[in-house]
């Protein structure tokens, strides 16, 4: 259903060529429908048959979502199967599980006989994220059958929290962090994603101290090298190995770690020498009532490109 609609989608909106400045505000209104993709770089939609191509040029594919959206999850199938289409074999990483559940994932998506009940307990679901895990169960059930790996790509919560509460120097000090091997690695606080993270911050937790918004951004760092020190390594494990069918790297997450390219899209740069070649795909529910909205989000490039999907069931994406 999602492939059809997007096929028809995408086909409609790719008839003509007309210059920006010819076109009415109505027609460019018209740009954003569901299940459109937008190329933030042109203001324009992407051709349906230089999707996939597009998207093989690339080692990493980031896809930003709003929790808990059914139809987010739909598109990264559609992606998954996809690059599956073309003979590809893609490694997952999921930010819905924490590296202390890595062992119990690898062991179920392999075939592993445990339950789904054993296998939600044993990866600590509700611990390290929570929430109906029959959102995200699909991809799992997809990576099991085609026997895919799959990362987790969350630094386990009791580590994050350490952080969010004592602030990066101290924690440091902590026996989680030199557990999870994070206690010497380099976290750069980068001036612009310093600005808008916390601009984010505290404007969803108003009321806040200064010293508590410095321990909430810090985390957030300490989560972003996190995840995108895990993906450097299975980027490293593709690389290194003889299947040249192997890849490319889809990163799951929530939009906000991969907004304007800046929480993991450019640590995973830095940790690269920006010897990669990475897309990220900013996926939000479509309403006509954001028209304005999703206007600003391709002016600003919040990502590369901005995919338009109905909205959840359980509602527009919330601000915060």
């Amino acid at each position: 259903m999602v492939v059809a609609a997007l096929c028809f989608t995408l086909a409609c909106a790719t008839g003509g060529g007309t210059r920006p400045s010819d076109t009415s505000k109505d027609e460019r209104d018209g740009l954003f429908k569901e299940w459109q993709i937008i190329d933030t770089a042109t203001g324009k939609p992407v051709p349906l048959d230089r999707w996939t191509a597009l998207l093989l040029q690339h080692d990493i594919i980031y896809l930003g979502e709003e929790h808990h959206n059914r139809f987010h999850i739909d598109a990264a199938m559609a992606v998954l199967r996809g690059l599956k289409a073309e003979g590809r074999t893609p490694a997952l990483g999921m930010e819905m599980f924490g590296w202390d559940g890595q062992a119990s994932l690898d062991q179920y998506v392999l075939g592993s006989d445990m339950t789904r009940q054993e296998f939600l307990q044993s990866v600590k679901w509700h611990q390290n994220w929570g929430g109906p895990f029959e959102d995200y169960e699909p991809l799992i059930q997809l990576a099991r059958e085609h026997r895919w790996a799959v990362d987790a790509m969350n630094p386990p919560k009791p580590l994050v929290r350490i952080v969010a509460k004592n602030g990066l120097a101290q924690a440091r000090f902590d026996p989680m962090m030199a557990q999870w091997g994070m206690k010497d690695e380099v976290i750069t606080d980068d001036p612009i994603y310093r600005a808008r993270i916390l601009e984010q911050l505290q404007a969803c937790h108003g009321g806040g101290t200064d010293g508590g918004y410095q321990t909430m951004f810090e985390a957030s760092m300490v989560r972003d090298e996190g995840m995108a020190k895990i993906l450097v390594h299975r980027l490293n494990q593709i690389r290194s190995g003889n299947d040249r069918m192997a890849g490319p790297l889809v990163s799951y997450t929530g939009g906000g770690h991969i907004q304007y390219n800046l929480p993991i899209p450019k640590r995973v740069a830095r940790r690269l020498g920006d010897q990669v070649r990475q897309i990220s795909i900013f996926m939000t529910s479509f309403d006509v009532g954001r028209i304005e909205e999703f206007k600003e989000m391709t002016r600003e490039k919040i990502a590369d490109y901005i995919w338009l999907t109905p909205v959840s069931a359980k509602g527009p994406p919330r601000r915060c």
